[in-house]
Order: C-alpha cells, then structure tokens, then sequence
C-alpha cells in the first residue's frame, strides 16, 4: 500500500487501518473542507503528524493550526474537534492503548 494512494472525500473523511499490533492502531485520515462538527474523546493516546494540507483542531479550549509536517499528541480523554481541513488533507494516526 502507498500511503498517498487515495482519493478525496467530497465530505468528512476517509479513515484507513494501516496496522493493528498488540497496543498501536495506526490510521491514514484523509478530510474533505467539508467536516461535520464532532467532539472526540478517546479512550488512548493519540500521536499524529500531518502529512499532506492543513487543519485546525481545537484542543482544551485552544486551536492549534497544523500544516505539513506538523505533529501533535493528544492525551487520552481529552477533549477534541477537527474545526476545518483543506481538501485532500492527510494525517498519519497512531493510537496508543
């Protein structure tokens, strides 16, 4: 698999497995510019880094602006929203139980 092998969403997003291994999923999300307003709280950590676009998350009352290249790691059980993505936009997940 190529991870830059996809096509864009017209809404939302697009979430792939890449690979599940004892305490780590790891998932390729490619977003559309056109996202439903969804509160996240997970139970695990999340790492991620953007590889392709930018995004917007607001993260304890703050927004963080990522562009490519730009990682971030989210504690679990905090509280998250994906604000706004360009089209085409790429992250690299990996969940950390």
């Amino acid at each position: 698999m190529n991870i830059y092998d996809y096509i864009s969403p017209q809404s939302g997003e697009t979430f792939t497995t890449l690979l599940e291994h004892k305490n780590i999923k790891i998932n390729r999300i490619v977003s559309s510019d056109n996202l439903e307003d969804t509160e996240y709280v997970q139970e695990e950590d999340e790492w991620l880094v953007l590889l392709k676009g930018e995004a917007t998350l607001l993260l304890n009352d703050e927004e963080k602006k990522l562009t490519k290249g730009d990682t971030l790691f989210i504690s679990a059980k905090t509280v998250h929203r994906v604000l706004n993505t360009q089209t085409g936009t790429v992250w690299l997940t990996v969940h950390i139980f």
